[in-house]
Order: structure tokens, then C-alpha cells, then sequence
């Protein structure tokens, strides 16, 4: 998965794919609000999540942002939903698409945790403009 690469290298590619999809201000925030006890965690979800998954070529980034608002709604993360919400307009993704993955979602995942995810995508959504 990770070829070659340095965990420096994957980290680094991982930052950069992190900050495209969710902005350097969400960024900056969440990786200045670390401390010794939440830090191990950032640095591996930077590393393994955004540098060795999201930057693979087998899925565009909306793909991958549409698919992460599915399994969000599945596990009912509201605070991660909203984040990947923002995320997947940034990636393109339209109300339209993400609204057919809600309804996707609700019927394999149920109707109360698709619910939830509307109202909250739904807010974002707003928020952006969209």
C-alpha cells in the first residue's frame, strides 16, 4: 500500500490531501489542538487514513468523500459527518448526490440514522451556500 515511502512521505502526501479536502483552517485547528494524549492519534490518521488511503488512484476524492458520508451515517458520527460533508462539496459532489447517498443510506442502514445525517447535512449544506 505504501510502496517505498518514508512514513515522512506519506505523512506529508497525507497532509496535503487532508488540507485539500477539508481546508487549512479545519486543519491548522484540529492539529493545534493536540497534546501528547491525542497527538499519536492525529499524526496516524494523517499518515494511514489521508496519506496512504485518500491519496490512492483507484477512487477519485468525491467517490471517496460520498462513500465516507455512506459509512458515517451507518456508525451515526454526526461531528465526522459534518466534516466529510464540507468535505465532499469541496470534492464536487452536489446536494443532489449527497442527498441520493442519505436515501441510499437509509434504507440499508436504517431510516433514524439517515435522518440525523440529513438534518446535519442539510445545515452544512446551508452553511456553504449550496
Amino acid at each position: 500500500m505504501f510502496d517505498e515511502d518514508t512514513h515522512k512521505e506519506t505523512y506529508d502526501r497525507g497532509l496535503a490531501v487532508r488540507r485539500t479536502v477539508l481546508g487549512d483552517d479545519y486543519v491548522d485547528r484540529s492539529l493545534a489542538s493536540t497534546n501528547p494524549f491525542t497527538k499519536p492519534i492525529q499524526d496516524l490518521v494523517t499518515e494511514y487514513c489521508w496519506g496512504g488511503v485518500w491519496t490512492r488512484d483507484g477512487l477519485p476524492l468525491k467517490t471517496r468523500s460520498l462513500l465516507n458520508i455512506a459509512m458515517l451515517t451507518v456508525l451515526n458520527r454526526g461531528h465526522e459527518l459534518r466534516t466529510h460533508v464540507r468535505g465532499a462539496l469541496t470534492n464536487g459532489a452536489t446536494s443532489e448526490e449527497i442527498q441520493e447517498v442519505l436515501l441510499q443510506a437509509a434504507i440499508y442502514a436504517g431510516v433514524p440514522a439517515a435522518l440525523e445525517s440529513f438534518r446535519i447535512a442539510d445545515g452544512v449544506i446551508n452553511d456553504a451556500g449550496v
